[in-house]
């Protein structure tokens, strides 16, 4: 319909629709223009890091009073195996197996009022704990609201030294129970709303895309709009 001219905002409609609607890219409304000609200017902007700078734009300015890492499992059905070699190994594309079967995990961190602020990807099988001090390099925060799985004298010591507070429930094996603020503790709603939130795209409720990259995009994408909203 429109060849390689078309719109931007026309093809930013589109990616909304396959975002929102979970469908494949060639399934897309013909009034759009051409499903490859969109899928192929959602990679290109993927490849040069657009998503993920319209994310920064608008994501410059959060609370961060306090910040809640957590994480996510979501399922992967077959279409989202089978990746070319040349792109690397399940492991590598975030793929795995936990208990409700072949998946892949999103580990998040959100700002005071829940929006959020950083992405990262591994397998379904992977623990939450172990991108806890990637997702909070880089950011001064006085407090970390965090489920009891992020519960380590590893991560507690990372908080202290940021010179901030944890308010991390201790887990029940902890031969000596670790005081928290429990009434601060039920902020920790909010990184909840923020997946329920994303997972009405259900691009994003299920993983479909073999490559990890393209899926981050999708995130990114879905997180500039809340960011907006």
């Amino acid at each position: 319909m429109w060849a390689n001219k078309l719109p931007v905002a026309a093809s930013s409609a589109a990616c909304i629709g396959v975002l929102r609607t979970g469908a494949q890219w060639r399934e897309m409304p013909e009034r759009y223009g051409k499903w490859n000609t969109v899928y192929k200017r959602f990679a290109r902007w993927e490849e040069k890091g657009v998503w993920q700078a319209l994310f920064a734009h608008v994501a410059d300015d959060p609370d961060l009073e306090s910040v809640m890492p957590d994480g996510s499992v979501i399922r992967a059905p077959m279409c989202a195996a089978g990746g070319s070699r040349k792109h690397g190994s399940q492991a590598e594309q975030s793929l795995g197996k936990s208990q409700g079967g072949f998946s892949t995990k999103i580990h998040v961190l959100v700002d005071a009022l829940g929006n959020p602020l950083r992405f990262r990807l591994t397998g379904g099988q992977r623990h939450e704990s172990t991108q806890a001090d990637a997702l909070l390099g880089g950011f001064a925060f006085d407090f970390v609201i965090a489920a009891k799985a992020y519960d380590s004298d590893a991560l507690r010591k990372t908080i202290a030294e940021c010179g901030a507070e944890a308010v991390i429930p201790p887990r029940s094996n902890r031969t000596k129970p670790v005081a928290y603020d429990q009434h601060l503790y039920k902020e920790r709603h909010l990184v909840e709303c923020l997946f329920n939130k994303l997972k009405w795209c259900r691009r994003i409720a299920t993983r479909y895309d073999k490559l990890a990259q393209c899926y981050l995009a999708f995130l990114h994408f879905a997180s500039t709009l809340l960011w907006l909203t």
